[in-house]
């Protein structure tokens, strides 16, 4: 949802959020066109092969957890140290910099169901060091 949200500016709540897709999309950020190609992993369940893949893949990472699932929220730390860890590497071509990183707490609106604080989401990105933002 955060991602054809993105896209197309408005929020759709008819898609099927288990498949994998790749979005396409152009916008000007700083006067400057700007080509995505984004990958929705959609958070299913994979082998580490198939992430590393990804992680790989990617030039820039939103690592979203819902706040409603606690176990999403553990799966964060271990997400960006391994995007720190394959982007580092001195074998990848071309990495002068380590890629942007934001962590994104989603589904702020469901207080009721809220498994994850904000404090906790906020301690995170501090001791990352990365951004971190709440959205609905």
């Amino acid at each position: 949802a955060l991602t054809v949200r993105f896209i197309t500016r408005r929020f759709i709540g008819d898609y099927d959020p288990t498949l994998e897709m790749i979005y396409r999309h152009v916008a000007v950020i700083d006067g400057e066109m700007v080509h995505f190609e984004i990958l929705d992993t959609a958070g299913q369940e994979e082998d580490s092969l198939q992430i590393e893949e990804k992680i790989k893949w990617g030039d820039g990472f939103a690592v979203v957890y819902s706040v409603t699932d606690r176990c999403s929220f553990d799966e964060v730390m271990r997400l960006c140290f391994l995007i720190n860890h394959l982007h580092g590497s001195p074998k990848r071509s071309g990495a002068a910099e380590q890629p942007p990183v934001v962590i994104v707490g989603n589904k702020k609106d469901l207080q009721f169901d809220r498994m994850v604080s904000t404090k906790d989401g906020e301690n995170l990105s501090k001791a990352l060091k990365i951004p971190f933002y709440e959205i609905s």
